[in-house]
């Protein structure tokens, strides 16, 4: 059996655009007619470009070759023009194919993927949701002041925990910008902590509470707000400082009793240990669309483990992403929780074949061969991305003493 075919689809995100704005899926085929898929994670570059990326290593690197053999195509493509380094976009390119090509091996054996690494250790997943407004249908979720009230967050969450999620997300501390990380304003470090003073009220000890930042503050400015946060016992601060010097983020975590999590922006083994050797973090998020795949991540979990971390794999992207992270969670030790977006349901479940199942704050593991459904390339195609901004963005200017 040999990898002999390959597409790439940019599909648009539908208004509220919970998950991002576009989402990047590879196929591969091959010469006896198995289909796998997989989703990339990058947003350094347009989605067309990305989706070039990605066909010029697929034909260069996995195109002839056994679907099998994934060890070998993952270091021919990590090494590609004498890289041999972490790279997000090269990393998220290669998660992408690696996925497909698990996908690929699972159904050539009849089999979910996480029974060929390991087999299944957990029977359901806890998971989360970030508080997203209620949204209707073609409202734009990034146009709505939603997220600078608390009440109205704190509504959200009530709800959340009454249809069953035992964790809930929020990042109230104000814009990220490319300037960070900044000292928190006066007035983002009261709106946080009157976020995290309604939100636990409403949920009580129903709910976890999951605070979120984007990598915004330097090490003083994030202790300064932790102390301010500790009082309503979060389950972790995410990402307090820029990924780019674990050192830093090691001071917040010997600052704070507040477990802390990072890992979205990271790829490869290489990147994670760092963040462990440092102390930086006692919960490892990593986005299977960009860590290196599914085999990579299955061994960022196993050097956690030896620091004792936990692994709550990160979801901002598309629903074949998801499938990767439900395959990988299922069979690690230890696994913490799962990024929801909501319950999988709208246009989530319109581009699965077969939709995630989400049962009273648990995903159920699917048992279905490879990662469990398939893209439904009608609904994928029939919803091209036509625009021009990234899937993620961040501020051009500072932020200003007032929180402006």
């Amino acid at each position: 059996m040999k990898i002999a075919e390959f597409e790439t689809f940019v599909v648009g995100n539908p208004p509220p655009h919970f998950g991002g704005r576009y989402f990047i899926f590879v196929k591969l085929v091959t010469d006896d007619g198995i289909v796998g898929y997989g989703e990339i994670y990058t947003a350094t570059f347009s989605p067309e470009v990305v989706a070039h990326m990605a066909e010029d290593v697929i034909e260069r690197w996995f195109v002839g070759s056994d679907p099998f053999h994934i060890e070998r195509m993952w270091r021919n493509t990590y090494g590609s023009g004498y890289t041999l380094r972490p790279d997000v976009s090269l990393g998220s390119v290669l998660s992408g194919i690696e996925m497909a090509c698990w996908d690929i091996c699972g159904k050539a054996v009849g089999k979910p993927v996480y029974e060929l690494l390991g087999g299944r250790v957990h029977d359901k997943l806890r998971s989360y949701t970030y508080l997203y407004p209620p949204a209707t249908e073609g409202e734009d979720v990034y146009s709505t002041p939603f997220y600078e009230d608390p009440i109205a967050s704190a509504e959200v969450a009530a709800r959340e925990a009454e249809r069953g999620f035992t964790a809930v997300k929020f990042d109230p501390a104000g814009a990220y910008t490319v300037y960070d990380g900044h000292m928190p304003p006066l007035e983002a470090l009261r709106r946080s902590e009157e976020f995290c003073k309604h939100i636990r009220e409403a949920v009580g000890d129903r709910a976890d509470l999951l605070f979120g930042t984007h990598g915004q503050f330097t090490a003083a400015g994030a202790i300064r707000l932790a102390k301010r946060l500790e009082a309503y016992d979060p389950l972790w601060f995410e990402e307090p400082t820029p990924p780019d010097n674990v050192d830093e983020m090691a001071k917040v975590a010997r600052g704070t009793s507040i477990p802390i999590a990072t890992g979205e922006r990271l790829t490869t083994k290489y990147e994670f240990h760092r963040v462990l050797e440092a102390g930086a973090a006692a919960i490892l998020q990593p986005a299977l669309g960009r860590s290196g795949g599914i085999l990579e991540t299955k061994k960022i979990s196993a050097i956690a483990e030896v620091y004792y971390a936990q692994i709550a794999p990160h979801l901002y992207c598309g629903p074949i992403e998801a499938l990767a992270n439900i395959q990988l969670a299922t069979c690690i030790p230890n696994f913490l929780i799962l990024e929801s977006i909501q319950t999988f349901g709208g246009f989530y479940a319109e581009l699965l074949t077969r939709p995630i199942e989400w049962q009273d704050g648990y995903v159920i593991p699917p048992t279905d061969p490879g990662l469990g459904s398939d893209l439904n390339e009608d609904v994928a195609r029939a919803n091209p991305w036509s625009g021009s901004e990234l899937h993620l963005t961040m501020k051009t200017t500072p932020n200003l003493p007032d929180g402006s």
